[in-house]
């Protein structure tokens, strides 16, 4: 049957990256991608917010499991997004309409030039020479934090705590 061909791709999606699953659940970042790379989003009728929406009515709350949902709650939460997805149909027609679209389907590796573009993006932040004033001081040569050692203020206000902190933002403000 059609129900029994999405629930070996619901299968596949619930195990994918996730050691902790055992087939029976799914969680909300593998919904979400079966989701994706099963074109239910297509991002006018279905979103990733309709995604997530449907995933979090349906969920158990037990946090055991992150809160997973079963293919049974997985059913309900397609019903809603065959609504979005297919105005014409009723909930079940939808439903249907749903498994041929996740038929044979698995889960997309996506190996893209993605590590790339993030670790010029942390560059800056830890290039220590691109510091200005009191930051410097909180991180050595390489670039490792200091902790609240290179923060100046520990020694400085002893004192009463909201005064100090008055009395900077009023120095602050007439220079």
């Amino acid at each position: 049957t059609m129900a029994s061909e999405a629930e070996k791709t619901f299968k596949k999606f619930a195990v994918f990256e996730d050691s902790s699953s055992n087939g029976t659940e799914i969680n909300n970042k593998n919904f979400s991608k079966l989701c994706k790379d099963c074109g239910i989003i297509d991002g006018k009728t279905v979103t990733t917010t309709d995604v997530d929406t449907a995933f979090n009515k349906v969920k158990l709350t037990r946090a055991k499991n992150g809160g997973a949902i079963t293919f049974q709650q997985f059913t309900e939460a397609m019903k809603e997004l065959a609504q979005k997805r297919f105005k014409e149909k009723s909930p079940d027609e939808g439903l249907q309409d749903i498994y041929k679209l996740m038929e044979g389907k698995s889960p997309a590796l996506h190996l893209g030039p993605k590590k790339a573009t993030t670790v010029g993006a942390v560059d800056h932040l830890t290039d220590t020479s691109k510091y200005t004033s009191s930051h410097k001081e909180r991180f050595d040569e390489s670039g490792k934090g200091k902790g609240i050692a290179g923060r100046k203020e520990t020694t400085d206000n002893s004192g009463c705590v909201s005064d100090y902190k008055a009395l900077a933002h009023t120095t602050r403000r007439t220079r």
